[in-house]
């Protein structure tokens, strides 16, 4: 069924875009079969690596299915767009007809746009400066920065070359604390070994934590979570640090991902992981999916830094992302006065590799204390 959803736009390309144009039919044949072909790179994934989620071929060659599948999906939403003008124009008894320049038009436009969103969805993102203003935040933790990483997806197509030049740009930045929201890794360890060895590279005064999304349990959370950890990354599963600046403290708390416990593993339990930490602490969650926001705000949590949705990938298309995420997509919500950002993503899940309005993010946060209106007598 999974297969079938996705191969859909490629039916109704091949049925409403290809066949009534006017060409031999051999020619007809090539198109429909590169068509189902790109229709297809899930499967052919799965069936050549087993898996969908980590697609071991080349880095070109899983560049070129994804630009062929963003071009076939934007072609089919073309093609439906002029369907239901013609379907409007019959209902004023006004039969329009589409210029067959009109689809050459529309396929060479949708080649371009996928051009342009596989670009910016495999690109190392830049940086984006958010502010967030903190009622309870000790003076001396006044303009503390943390660097945000999320979804990752280390595979060939965000490979060793890639990883590398993250980390060099996020090292050039110079904050107190780098945190990673889950979705490292896509991929066995013995396939992404070199492709994580340059995460050993990042490192910040107060450490660098992180905490599982749902794609570590798909290959062995435990035994990634032990391989991260011995390059450097301080994993928090329902566990909390402190950080001290003189007499105050910051808290940074972490869950492991909310689909934990279908895998088999220990699910996320947030009165554990503030176990011991100072009642009079900011606290700053970390997870990895934001739909317990609002089941989170009941432990007193200022700000949860959340990944997950990918920003919704297409301008427009995120609102397929708001149901099951709680209506948290993308962006920054107060959330009963707690303040949850969801980040884009600094990759992306390589079965989809392309943005359009939703950019990929290496977030630099920078924390303020909020001023207190006083309100008038």
């Amino acid at each position: 069924m999974f297969h079938l959803m996705f191969s859909l736009p490629g039916w109704y390309v091949i049925v409403r875009f290809i066949v009534p144009l006017a060409l031999p039919l051999g020619i007809k044949l090539i198109l429909s079969m590169l068509v189902l072909l790109a229709s297809h790179y899930l499967l052919l994934s799965r069936l050549t690596s087993g898996s969908i989620f980590s697609a071991e071929m080349p880095k070109p060659l899983i560049i070129l299915f994804n630009w062929a599948f963003s071009a076939v999906l934007f072609l089919a939403l073309m093609q439906l767009m002029m369907d239901v003008l013609v379907l409007i124009s019959l209902l004023f008894r006004h039969q329009a007809e589409i210029p067959p320049g009109v689809r050459y038009l529309a396929a060479f436009f949708a080649m371009i746009l996928a051009a342009v969103g596989v670009q910016q969805g495999i690109r190392v993102p830049p940086v984006k400066e958010l502010i967030l203003e903190v009622k309870n935040l000790p003076r001396e933790f006044e303009g503390y920065q943390l660097l945000q990483l999320t979804d990752l997806h280390i595979t060939r197509l965000f490979n060793a070359s890639w990883t590398t030049a993250l980390v060099k740009r996020a090292m050039s930045l110079n904050v107190d604390l780098i945190v990673i929201t889950g979705d490292i890794v896509d991929g066995s360890l013995q396939n992404r070994w070199a492709d994580v060895e340059p995460l050993r590279g990042l490192h910040a005064p107060d450490g660098v934590f992180a905490i599982t999304g749902n794609h570590e349990y798909f290959y062995g959370q435990e035994q990634w979570t032990a391989h991260l950890t011995s390059l450097g990354l301080i994993t928090l599963l329902n566990s909390h640090k402190v950080i001290k600046r003189g007499g105050v403290s910051l808290v940074i708390a972490g869950l492991p991902d909310a689909s934990a416990p279908r895998r088999g593993s220990t699910g996320p339990d947030l009165a554990k992981a503030l176990e011991g930490a100072p009642a009079d602490a900011p606290v700053i969650l970390l997870d990895h999916q934001p739909r317990n926001a609002r089941k989170n705000t009941a432990h007193g949590i200022d700000i949860q830094l959340s990944g997950h949705t990918h920003g919704g990938l297409i301008i427009g298309f995120d609102r397929l992302f708001a149901k099951p995420n709680a209506g948290f997509v993308s962006g920054l919500y107060d959330v009963d006065n707690m303040q949850l950002y969801v980040n884009n993503g600094t990759a992306l899940w390589p079965g989809m590799a392309v943005r359009l309005g939703r950019p990929s993010e290496l977030t630099r946060i920078t924390l303020q204390r909020k001023i207190q209106m006083s309100t008038p007598a």
